[in-house]
């Protein structure tokens, strides 16, 4: 059976680890990208800023990335690009 067809959970440790490096790279958390164009909820909002959850929905109520948030209902989506320009901080590209 090929390595990319079988089901995680029946690999072994060095089965899992060979798939790893296939992939890349280890899973890790992830810095954003420029090709991370949206991030959804408070969470989306702290990873764009490199802030806590409170401070995110801190910096949401000021309004000042209004125009970056669409919401519908309880459901948060924000363009990353345009808030971090909104808010007056540049990605490192």
């Amino acid at each position: 059976m090929k390595l990319l067809d079988m089901p995680i959970w029946q690999m072994t440790g060095s089965q899992f680890l060979e798939l790893s490096k296939l992939a890349g790279s280890p899973v890790q958390k992830s810095e954003i990208t420029v090709s991370d164009k949206y991030v959804y909820g408070y969470a989306g909002i702290a990873k764009i800023f490199g802030c806590s959850t409170a401070t995110a929905a801190r910096i949401k109520a000021s309004g000042k990335i209004d125009a970056a948030i669409k919401q519908v209902g309880r459901k948060i989506i924000v363009d990353a690009d345009l808030a971090l320009e909104l808010a007056g901080k540049r990605r490192g590209k």
